[in-house]
């Protein structure tokens, strides 16, 4: 698929199907993130893929309880990515002290578009995540506590025709110009 075609067909889906997602599929969507370009190439990230049905109803249960439970849905897709933000780079450290520039977020941020376009192309969808006990799926997960989680992604088959095809999206105009603000 063209990637405009693949990029207006990607949405955050929140409602899936019941049918496991191949690992094969899995560490095609694993090898797209990897590629990401990063800040001096310092790649801070780490993919925790949950696709064991007990943990991930664990990590579910621990991740979206409470004031986190409006992500609840999280617990009908199939797999859960858990996202980890690794240390960059010195001189991307530094640039971004200079810069005032979270830049590992940039780079994770990156990683998980490729990840998540990928997974459209294979017929899956995804939906990220933002809004989670933290603490909750370190423990879980047995990350360390000084780690720090940003997304998580959730994963799996999805019914197409129930999502609908509208983005909700500004007009070109409204978002861009050229050669001045």
């Amino acid at each position: 698929m063209a990637l405009l075609d693949l990029v207006k067909h990607r949405k955050s889906v929140r409602d899936f199907l019941d049918v496991p997602v191949e690992r094969e599929k899995i560490v095609m969507c694993l090898e797209a993130a990897r590629l990401a370009p990063s800040a001096c190439n310092s790649q801070p990230w780490k993919f925790i893929v949950v696709d064991d049905r007990q943990l991930k109803d664990k990590l579910c249960d621990a991740a979206f309880g409470g004031i986190y439970s409006v992500n609840s849905f999280c617990k009908m897709a199939p797999v859960m990515v858990v996202v980890v933000s690794e240390k960059s780079k010195f001189l991307a450290r530094i640039g971004g002290m200079f810069r005032g520039t979270k830049y590992y977020l940039i780079d994770i941020g990156v990683a998980c578009e490729h990840f998540v376009l990928q997974a459209e192309d294979l017929g899956l969808g995804t939906c990220w995540i933002g809004w989670f006990n933290e603490k909750g799926v370190k423990s879980v997960l047995n990350i360390p506590q000084h780690k720090k989680i940003d997304i998580l992604i959730a994963l799996g088959y999805y019914d197409r025709e129930k999502l609908g095809s509208e983005h909700g999206r500004e007009p070109i105009d409204k978002i861009a110009s050229f050669n001045s603000y």
